[in-house]
């Protein structure tokens, strides 16, 4: 999947990858796709709620070896 900014939070603690994410997505255009990278276990929930709570859409998400990978379009 193509993002148009790729925001890297690996090794950061809730709600430091959030915070980063928010603040990414306002550099970006309505549609436009962010991709964040997380280590935080805890980042799918976060994340998924983070997403309900703002109206922007969750494309696709996957975790590999312990690393979490969301693809949000901003809406």
């Amino acid at each position: 999947m193509k993002a148009t900014i790729v925001v890297d939070t690996k090794g950061m603690a809730c709600p430091m990858p959030i915070v980063k994410a928010k603040k990414a997505l306002e550099t970006i255009a309505v549609g436009e796709v962010m991709e964040v990278v997380s280590t935080d276990m805890g980042s799918l929930n976060d994340f998924q709620a983070w997403v309900k709570g703002t109206k922007h859409e969750m494309l696709h998400h996957e975790e590999n070896a312990g690393v979490y990978t969301f693809y949000v379009r901003k809406h």
